[in-house]
Order: C-alpha cells, then sequence, then structure tokens
C-alpha cells in the first residue's frame, strides 16, 4: 500500500517529467530544445562527478541538490527518447523495477543470501544470465 509520502514523491517525479516536456515543447525553451543526446552526454558526467565530490566532501545538502541534476540527465534523455519514439521515462522505471526484483531473489523470490558477499556473487550470476540470454 502506498503511503502519503510515496505519492508526493510520485508527484514531485511527474513534475519534473513536466517540467522537462515543456522545456523541449515548441514553445518552450531555445536551448533546451536544441540539446541532442550527444550534447547532453557531458552534462551527465559532470553531474555525476559533483555527486561524488558531495560525498566525499560529506556535504549531505549538496549530495541532496547534485542528485536532482542527475536525475534532470536522466528525464533529459528520456524526454529526447521519448520525441523520437524510442522509449519513455516510464518504460526506464519499469526496467529499473524489473531488474531490482529479478537481481534479489533473496528479498522478492525464494532465493537465500546470508551474506553481501552471497547477494554480489548472486547479481553477477544473474547478471550473466541475462546478458546469455540476450546473446
Amino acid at each position: 500500500m502506498a503511503s502519503e509520502s510515496d505519492s508526493s514523491v510520485g508527484a514531485k517525479f511527474e513534475r519534473l517529467v513536466s517540467i522537462m516536456a515543456r522545456l523541449r515543447a515548441p514553445d518552450g525553451c531555445p536551448w533546451d530544445r536544441e540539446q541532442t543526446f550527444d550534447t547532453i552526454k557531458p552534462y551527465l558526467l559532470e553531474e555525476a562527478y559533483e555527486v561524488m565530490d558531495s560525498i566525499d566532501a560529506r556535504d549531505w545538502r549538496g549530495l541532496g541538490e547534485e542528485l536532482g541534476d542527475l536525475m534532470l540527465q536522466a528525464v533529459f534523455f528520456a524526454q529526447m527518447a521519448s520525441e523520437q519514439n524510442y522509449f519513455t521515462i516510464a518504460d526506464s522505471l519499469d526496467a529499473i523495477s524489473e531488474k531490482l526484483i529479478r537481481r534479489h531473489p533473496h528479498v522478492f523470490g525464494e532465493g537465500v543470501a546470508e551474506t553481501a558477499e552471497d547477494v554480489k556473487r548472486r547479481w553477477d550470476e544473474i547478471k550473466a544470465e541475462e546478458r546469455k540470454q540476450k546473446g
């Protein structure tokens, strides 16, 4: 059952997705509209480094802001993909949720993992099985 905070988080995420769609709309922001996958790539790396810097500095407030910037990159890429009919942010959210469930059978299934090492070993085994199935 979803708690009130869960719906609040969902609404906030939907707001971010809506803001990005508006920025990319024909009457949106000229800079945002002209961006491509290739022009946005460097920002993804920059934001990832800023997240790591905040962690190293133990700047938790800064980390919260930097994680928002990192999420923006994912939403930006997904918006561009949606415009090209490649996939949507919902597809990305489904993919990661399914992957987490699949790779944690000790939590969501019948698997057993007593230690962090057991979890890591099983994660790697499942990942290898998935790659083999994909060819």
